[in-house]
């Protein structure tokens, strides 16, 4: 059955990602030293925010100039996002790293109190996605995933030589042997188990356990393994139950570093529960009434994530009928 599915936080990038403009190194160092090109600053990968009030903030795109006096001396990791439909503006963003430049009232200077009276912060990545726009939490996920795999990958994996950014953050290149080397987004997947009326959820150490919470369960694909295999042994290994037909429902890019979550509902074969201690803290199945109040937050020791996450859609979709009814 076809659905209409509206994008999931860090999803909806409207930015047009120039391929054809990366092809010519010369064209993008043009374009991202013109005075058209608008700069969106990260420090320590935690974008710049307007916040206009506790639920509503926007990022904030400096011109290049102001943002090079901003910067100042600081190290930066710079890459280009492309190019601004609207307006045919060069887009890219820096993530500052020098120690001089640690926290916002240190670079929160004379030049960013010149952009207006609203509030300006360096905020953590997920809680600015829950208050910009859809479409500028995509821009987050697209910055802070690439940012991030250049600061952790500036040397040559096959002989050690520092590499150099080409394409405008799209690959790096090592001059010594000449090795490509290009960003890497991990495939996940993260499902909810139907069995009739209820649903398998699972808690795992940390976090999750010290909330309460339960969610779907999810596991890393590996190579050469479809989505519907990769579901079908994640359940088992963390739950043991047998899994059959798997409906995918939808994706969410995940910037931390550099997921892609990928959503389904499945149908479970077997009802006994044999969790993985090593991985799962709990794993039981949870009724359709109680689900609906957990996501009511009225459930008195039950909690689902929130809907940052893909889990919860998935939950929700299921909980309401909408996904996931595998009964003939």
């Amino acid at each position: 059955m076809a659905r209409l599915f509206q994008p999931h936080i860090f999803a909806g990038n409207h930015i047009d990602r120039g391929d054809v403009l990366r092809r010519s190194e010369a064209e993008l160092l043009r374009l991202t030293r013109s005075d058209n090109c608008r700069v969106l600053l990260f420090m320590n990968f935690q974008p710049l925010i307007r916040i206009k009030n506790s639920e509503t903030a926007s990022l904030v795109w400096l011109p290049l100039r102001q943002a090079s006096r901003v910067a100042g001396n600081a190290k930066r990791i710079e890459t280009f996002l492309g190019i601004d439909p609207h307006d045919d503006a060069p887009l890219v963003a820096w993530n500052l790293t020098d120690a001089q430049h640690q926290n916002d009232s240190e670079i929160s200077g004379v030049e960013l109190s010149q952009i207006g009276d609203a509030a300006l912060s360096f905020t953590e990545a997920r809680e600015a996605a829950t208050i910009v726009s859809g479409s500028e939490s995509g821009i987050i996920a697209q910055a802070k995933s690439n940012l991030e795999w250049h600061h952790r990958h500036g040397y040559c994996s096959r002989c050690g030589n520092p590499t150099l950014m080409r394409r405008g953050g799209l690959m790096r290149e090592c001059n010594r042997c000449n090795s490509q080397h290009f960003p890497r987004t991990d495939p996940v997947v993260i499902t909810v188990v139907a069995h009739g009326d209820s649903c398998l959820l699972g808690q795992s150490a940390g976090r999750l356990r010290s909330m309460n919470m339960y969610s779907a369960l999810a596991g890393f694909m590996d190579q050469g393994e479809a989505m519907e295999e990769a579901v079908r042994r994640e359940v088992k290994e963390e739950s043991g139950i047998e899994v059959g037909e798997v409906q995918y429902h939808s994706t969410q890019p995940w910037p931390f570093p550099s997921s892609l979550m990928i959503g389904s509902h499945a149908q479970a074969l077997s009802s006994e529960i044999d969790k993985d201690d090593f991985e799962m803290t709990d794993v039981r199945w949870f009724s359709r009434d109680e689900v609906l109040l957990a996501l009511e937050r009225k459930h008195p020791s039950l909690n689902v994530p929130g809907d940052i996450a893909i889990a919860h859609h998935l939950i929700k979709a299921w909980a309401n009928g909408e996904a996931g009814d595998f009964q003939r």
